[in-house]
């Protein structure tokens, strides 16, 4: 099945045929946001349209690898949830020490795992004062918890920066401090 130019929206394919014409040295192939799916410039950090970070592109091919370790900065920023520990490799390794996304990422799991140890603390203490509640109360703390986690290894992994509210903050300001 072959699609008319009319049927592909209002995308302008004369002026992506011509920014992306055969060159020595081989071809790019345009880039496009991930949010929005409107085409992206060359080199651009942000899409003009939505405003979301263009680390992740598709069409394009995945967002570019760092020259030493081939891992992008959007699963890079995924990977730092998975526990507190590469959350703390990001911060020391030089590519990712470097990349505010990162940083950014690596921090906030930081302080959640803190956070989420301290309220585990006291959940356990208020659990023995709530009795039979506290069996009801408890497990829907530590799926909320889990939930919790998957939703911020999701946003990362699509390029995006999703700040809890206290502990977001703390972390913009220590991925900014670099």
């Amino acid at each position: 099945m072959t699609l008319k130019r009319a049927q592909l929206g209002g995308t302008d394919w004369n002026q992506i045929s011509k920014m992306y014409q055969f060159k020595p040295g081989g071809n790019k192939m345009p880039r496009f946001c991930a949010s929005c799916g409107s085409l992206v410039a060359e080199g651009a950090l942000a899409c003009t349209s939505c405003g979301a970070t263009v680390g992740q592109s598709v069409g394009g091919g995945a967002a570019p690898a760092t020259a030493t370790t081939g891992l992008t900065e959007n699963l890079a920023g995924a990977l730092a949830y998975v526990t507190f520990l590469p959350a703390a490799a990001f911060l020391l390794l030089e590519p990712f020490n470097k990349n505010p996304f990162v940083r950014f990422h690596a921090f906030q799991s930081i302080f959640l795992t803190v956070a989420w140890f301290v309220l585990n603390f006291a959940s356990m203490l208020l659990g023995s004062a709530l009795g039979l509640a506290g069996l009801v109360v408890l497990p829907l703390l530590w799926l909320a918890t889990i939930g919790l986690w998957i939703v911020l290894i999701y946003k990362a992994y699509q390029g995006r920066i999703f700040k809890l509210p206290v502990i977001g903050d703390l972390a913009e300001q220590r991925a900014h401090n670099a």
